[in-house]
């Protein structure tokens, strides 16, 4: 078997338990913050806080860790990690102050990087035509982990409480960080190769196109997170009971998870087909009409309905955004591009939650449904010039 699928396949799995690790407890937060640290006032700004704070720190240090990646390898970047979030699993257990609370947050996004030193290495391994095919898999596989993560989740805090499921949590990152220690990279060590966060961003800025891209996750990242800190809150409002809300909530978070397994791995192969930029475009124009559709649905049944045909068009974005900032980058420079591409796929995660916090809090959470299907419906306007071709900044080989 050729060394890259081999990584493949095993960074699939890391990245799949590290993501159910994950998604194990944090859809969880609003309820914990209210029913474990008492929070009863402004439930859904602390919510958007308690989210947001990790990915604001994970997005100013991924430059950072990227630039080790470059120098020492991905894989060392991936362990790291691991370790560091399963420490901060744990954390959470023994938390019993909401202020105590967003320090560990904090550590937790100073110890974040998995998923983008698995798609960097991923992107620095694999021979440049199964790339886009190689990342269609490994997005698959944070879906398979949001499925099972939010149900087993909601399953398991009605055994152990959801502190058990933080505990649970560190045991399967733990797991993860094992697991990719049998990854075998292709890295050329340079002695020589600086970490300048500033110089980094100055050669992304000279790369027009790149920064486009950069822009486009920020926008979508903002678009999507905008809802994380909402969805449970939500499906109270839509019918479901309080005591079983984790239950529900977690069949839902779990519906996107499951279209996106589904069409993942297609969506990269129609990409190298028809071209990433075409392919983004379809899950922009999927992904914000079904957003949109999301905001009159009658009830949870219809509502779940709908977050799973949003996930099967919304399964398109990510690779394609990866597969062209792979496919526009230097290889020497790959993983201090993709890790910059995480700043400001991060930047736009502490956005939304913190904008879905205060704003689903002060107007309403539907009115957040229709915010989130115009900002997908506008990024698919400008895709159009990338398809067609218009404008030096925005034609891609």
């Amino acid at each position: 078997m050729p060394h890259w699928k081999r990584n493949l396949y095993i960074l699939w799995l890391g990245l799949f338990f590290n993501h159910m690790a994950y998604t194990l407890s944090v859809p969880f937060f609003p309820l914990f913050l209210q029913k474990d640290l008492g929070i009863r006032g402004g439930l859904e700004a602390w919510s958007g806080i308690s989210i947001s704070i990790s990915f604001l720190i994970s997005s100013l240090c991924a430059p950072f860790w990227g630039s080790l990646a470059d120098k020492y390898g991905s894989k060392s970047m991936l362990i790291r990690s691991g370790l560091g979030l399963a420490a901060a699993h744990l954390a959470n257990y023994f938390v019993h102050d909401p202020f105590v609370f967003i320090l560990v947050r904090i550590f937790q996004g100073l110890m974040a990087g998995f998923s983008p030193a698995s798609i960097a290495l991923v992107g620095t391994n694999t021979p440049e035509k199964h790339v886009g095919y190689a990342l269609g898999v490994i997005s698959t596989s944070t879906a398979a982990g949001g499925i099972l993560g939010p149900l087993a989740g909601g399953i398991l805090s009605h055994w152990v409480g959801l502190r058990g499921c933080f505990v649970a949590s560190a045991v399967i990152t733990l797991f993860s960080a094992l697991i990719v220690m049998g990854v075998k990279e292709v890295h050329k060590h340079n002695e020589g190769l600086k970490t300048n966060v500033l110089q980094d961003l100055k050669r992304a800025a000279a790369n027009r196109r790149l920064f486009h891209l950069y822009g486009l996750s920020l926008l979508v990242s903002t678009s999507v997170l905008i809802l994380e800190p909402l969805l449970t809150l939500y499906v109270v409002q839509l019918g479901g009971s309080v005591q079983n809300a984790t239950l529900s909530s977690g069949i839902v978070f779990s519906a996107v998870g499951a279209a996106t397994v589904i069409m993942g791995s297609r969506w990269g192969k129609i990409g190298g087909r028809i071209g990433y930029e075409k392919t983004l475009l379809i899950g922009l124009i999927g992904g914000g009409i079904g957003n949109l559709l999301q905001l009159v649905a009658p009830n949870l049944y219809a509502f779940g309905i709908l977050r799973f045909g949003y996930g099967l068009f919304f399964a398109a974005v990510y690779p394609a955004l990866n597969a062209l900032i792979i496919q526009h980058t230097e290889p020497d420079f790959r993983g201090r591009a993709v890790s910059l591409s995480q700043s400001a796929n991060q930047l736009g995660i502490v956005i939304g939650p913190l904008a879905g916090g205060f704003i689903g809090g002060w107007i309403g959470i539907p009115f957040v449904f229709l915010l989130t299907g115009i900002a997908l419906l506008g990024s698919s306007w400008g895709i159009r010039s990338f398809v067609a071709g218009k404008g030096e900044a925005v034609e891609f080989e």
